[in-house]
């Protein structure tokens, strides 16, 4: 975007007069005024039709500077532009070369459909030119003209001439022609443009030859893009490729590699040129690291995916990718990665000794990942794990926080590896807990203590350590001291009841995580019902990690090999995730090997054998209907407070003695345990996957008459922890206000530094919820700040169905980063304010509703009468339609309007001097 800057009317007439002035000299001087004062940003397109005069010239330069200001102009004054049309048709047919090719050039440029028109003509003979510099020109011109208007291009025959180029005698035209022809294919995948054939494919290897470096890099994509018919066919494309692999350019060597490397799929391994070509490959790779660190990243981003692929091609190369003291850290990151994906047991000493040097320096990122490197050769190379723990244990005891921590992290993967075979160091790890500060290394140390608890005498004294601040502990830390004491309790059950007992009630009781709270449900559920299964469960034998987790997914890589010196080859994503607006990326893949059977159709044609079915769609809801049954499952009620929950198979639950019924079997032994659990949790929800709150009774408040009326508002919980989101703290609720739903936000900022550029972003939800306008944080967040901010909802959004029904995903992006949680809005928030139904259509519609679309749960605890219930109801759209007395019960009978038009039906059962109430939906 250029920005107009003012010119005063006086400027205006002196480059006026000046640009009509009969000396050519003075008239060539103002035209780079006019030219000046333009890329300035000078408003100067008054002067539109005095620059456009000035066209009539036999000088080069001062063509060349008018046609430049036609460019700039010419879309902002169409109508002018039409002036100049007659000049260019004249010098497309110029006696100078250059001056044909500049009026062809610049008509393309010129983007405005009056113009394009009259551009075909000159356009047809300039690509038929007797000068290579002028067809050259006019080779590209199509692909401009294509851009703009692609049925034109194509009724006027372009295209076909375009593809007759491919065959012409000069090697900068067939480059230019192979170029325009593949960006026009980009837009229309499906046009078969560049339908390649040997013969064709002769023509671009022997102009490969001699034009410049970009048209060798254009005509290397396109044979990229070629399927050779057999290995013979292949090998002789590589063989006239491979010289390219010397070239000075480094985008000339990667896209040579990127043909080599797609075409040896068609060579069997067993020929004698294969293993000459993958010797051939090593030497320009390593080449590529010699230059700027900027070139040097991208060569290894590259080199990154060619090892993954085919390691044999830099396995002894291993050398040139140890990090240098003035290497960037964005460097020293990149060539880590691919020492670990190069370490085998012929050099993984030498790999050993250079990573340990790494975890030495001052570079505390780079020393993370140095330690963590260890951990992952340990993992890929079996033979070296003893080494590798051996140089762990080394580092553990220089004592340096962070060195401990990570090595303690990476300890864990290796018992992971070898279980049952190092865990003699755990001593030397459990000295070291008192400094363990970060999320993750606490989380690891925890597993280490409850996977080996039967092997360390004071497991269950070290658990309860971390017990003592159980709600200041990260949510990662807080659900493996949950597993890790269960675990304990499953090996020593005698010793350690009190610990289980206190991690549950804390986990299910005192916790507003739901991902703790439903882990805490889930084996209190286990260890009261089936402690067998339990013990089958948590301490079930665990799969084996392997290197491979961490490789990017064979077909993914095979696209992005198909991509090598491009941006895919960067970022290590295909084009279709970061080209926005692009009419169709096609899926580029490896060919298949010859006599390999393998399939060349992509993955998104057809399952191939032995592979499994392509992952359904997420469920889109189309009708009301089928949101009718989820709600029903929807758990409207509060949580249970009191008495018996429901049987189960065998034994009860909630109310029983957690250690009674089933425990003994066990632990093998028939004597009591002692005292035992006691009660279940005073919270215990109907059902596992039911949300505890958020339900009818929530909208009662369990209060009484002199609560103030109007909707039910949940209190703010925290949805996003600060430690989760580089220091922004988010805590919220909803509430509906005269017909609108607002999500009520507290934004605090826990981190050092300023934030800004608030956005918010929901993603498809069950009942097509959106932000009905931006986040309004009109000032910087400073430090240690709160703002509390109220976001009006619509319920317009894009529909798809979640589960549980009313989960919310949310997207927050500032200054800093974008972050993501999702929470749960109730229920009651989508209850609209015409929900009253006429009585005769209530009665006709209740009759009618069949017995599958019915639910009935209780609501205890509830001392309003069947009037103050009602009242209060209405404030949050529950509308009473009728009631009656039957036996001493008042029935009240009511209607509830979603927002999305589906209606519900409510009987409410309220029996005087009973403090629960029955309510039955359909």
């Amino acid at each position: 975007m250029v920005c107009s800057v003012s010119i005063c009317a006086g400027e205006i007439f002196e480059l006026k007069a000046e640009l009509n002035s009969d000396k050519k000299e003075k008239k060539k001087e103002a035209v780079k005024k006019v030219i000046a004062s333009m890329t300035v940003g000078k408003d100067v397109s008054a002067l539109f039709p005095d620059v456009v005069n000035c066209m009539q010239t036999d000088n080069l330069e001062l063509k060349k500077l008018v046609y430049l200001y036609l460019m700039n102009y010419a879309k902002s004054q169409p109508d002018m532009a039409i002036m100049a049309v007659n000049t260019f048709v004249k010098d497309c047919e110029d006696a100078n070369p250059l001056i044909r090719a500049l009026a062809v050039r610049t008509m393309g440029c010129i983007r405005v459909d009056k113009i394009t028109e009259y551009l075909c003509e000159p356009l047809r003979k300039c690509l038929k030119d007797e000068d290579p510099y002028v067809r050259k020109t006019a080779a590209v011109c199509v692909a401009k003209l294509h851009d703009i208007n692609a049925q034109l291009v194509e009724d006027q025959g372009f295209l076909d001439t375009l593809k007759d180029l491919i065959s012409d005698s000069n090697p900068m035209v067939v480059a230019n022609a192979v170029a325009a022809l593949s960006e026009i294919a980009e837009s229309h995948p499906n046009s078969n443009l560049l339908d390649l054939n040997p013969q064709s494919i002769n023509k671009l290897l022997t102009a490969l030859n001699e034009c410049t470096e970009w048209g060798q890099i254009f005509i290397l994509d396109c044979l990229a893009n070629y399927t050779p018919r057999d290995d013979r066919e292949s090998q002789s494309i590589c063989e006239r490729v491979t010289p390219r692999l010397s070239h000075a350019n480094s985008a000339v060597v990667l896209s040579a590699v990127k043909v080599l490397m797609k075409f040896m799929e068609m060579l069997p391994k067993d020929l004698d040129y294969y293993s000459t070509l993958l010797k051939k490959l090593a030497p320009p790779l390593v080449t590529l690291l010699s230059a700027e660190p900027e070139l040097q990243y991208v060569a290894l981003r590259n080199i990154n995916l060619i090892v993954q692929k085919r390691p044999e091609i830099l396995k002894h190369e291993m050398k040139v990718f140890f990090v240098k003291y003035n290497d960037p850290i964005y460097v020293k990151l990149e060539k880590l990665d691919i020492m670990i994906r190069l370490a085998s047991q012929a050099n993984i000493a030498q790999v050993l000794a250079e990573l340990k040097e790494y975890a030495t320096e001052v570079d505390v990122d780079f020393v993370r990942k140095a330690v963590r490197a260890i951990g992952r050769c340990a993992i890929k190379v079996e033979q070296s794990a003893e080494r590798c723990v051996s140089t762990l244990l080394d580092l553990i005891q220089t004592k340096v926080n962070y060195v401990v921590q990570e090595a303690i992290v990476v300890i864990k993967d290796i018992f992971r590896k070898y279980p049952n075979k190092y865990e003699s160091v755990i001593a030397t790890l459990c000295e070291n807990l008192d400094s363990l500060d970060e999320p993750e290394a606490r989380a690891a140390m925890i597993w280490i203590v409850g996977e080996y608890a039967e092997r360390i005498d004071n497991a269950d004294e070290l658990l309860e350590s971390f017990l003592e601040g159980f709600h200041d502990e990260s949510t990662q830390v807080q659900l493996q001291l949950l597993t890790a004491i269960v675990k304990l309790f499953l090996k020593k059950p005698t010793e350690t009841q009190e610990l289980v007992q206190q991690v549950l009630s804390l986990a299910t009781q005192d916790s507003d995580n739901p991902d703790l709270r439903d882990r805490g449900y889930i084996y209190w559920r286990l260890l009261s019902t089936d402690p067998v299964a339990a013990k089958e469960v948590v301490l079930a034998e665990k799969p084996l990690i392997s290197e491979e987790t961490d490789l990017i997914e064979p077909t993914l890589l095979e696209e992005l090999i198909c991509h090598i010196g491009t941006l895919a080859s960067v970022y290590h994503k295909p084009p279709s995730a970061f080209v926005e607006g692009s009419r169709g990326v096609m899926h580029k893949r490896l060919p298949a090997r010859t006599g390999s059977g393998e399939s060349t159709e992509s993955p998104d044609v057809g399952t191939a054998a032995g592979g499994s079915a392509p992952e359904a769609a997420p469920s889109i809801i189309p009708s009301q209907g089928d949101l009718l049954g989820d709600l029903l499952n929807l758990d409207m009620a509060p949580p249970t407070t009191s008495g018996p929950p429901p049987p189960t198979t065998g034994m009860q639950m909630g109310g029983m003695d957690l250690l009674g019924g089933g425990l003994d079997s066990l632990v093998g032994i028939s004597h009591s345990m002692g005292a035992g659990f006691g009660a279940a949790p005073a919270v215990m929800p109907a059902s596992l996957n039911a949300p505890v709150g958020g339900g009818l009774g929530d909208l009662f408040d369990l209060g009484g008459v002199g609560m103030p009326m109007g909707a039910y508002i949940p209190p703010k919980i925290v949805w996003l922890p600060a430690m989760k989101a580089k220091g922004l703290e988010i805590s919220g609720t909803f509430a509906r206000r005269a017909g609108v739903i607002q999500m009520e936000l507290i934004l605090t900022n826990k981190a050092m530094s300023v934030m800004t550029d608030f956005a918010i972003q929901f993603n498809r939800n069950s009942f097509g919820l959106a932000p009905a306008g931006p986040l309004q944080v009109l000032t910087p967040l400073g430090p240690n700040q709160t703002i509390e901010v109220s976001l009006p909802l619509s319920t317009v959004g894009p529909v798809m169905k979640m589960d549980p029904l009313n989960n919310l995903q949310v997207a927050v992006k500032n200054n800093i980063d974008v972050f993501y949680f999702s929470c749960q809005y109730p229920i009651s928030m989508l209850f609209v304010e015409d929900g009253k139904m006429e009585r005769q259509v209530f009665l006709a519609t209740w009759k009618d509703i069949p017995n599958d679309n019915e639910s009935q749960f209780q609501i205890k605890d509830c001392h309003l009468n069947s009037d103050a219930a009602s009242s209060k109801l209405q404030g949050s759209n529950i509308f009473t339609i009728a009631k009656r007395t039957v036996e001493g019960q008042d029935m009240l009978y009511m209607s509830i309007k979603l927002s999305n038009g589906i209606w519900v039906l409510a009987e409410l059962r309220v029996q005087a001097g009973n403090s629960n109430y029955t309510c039955r939906d359909e």
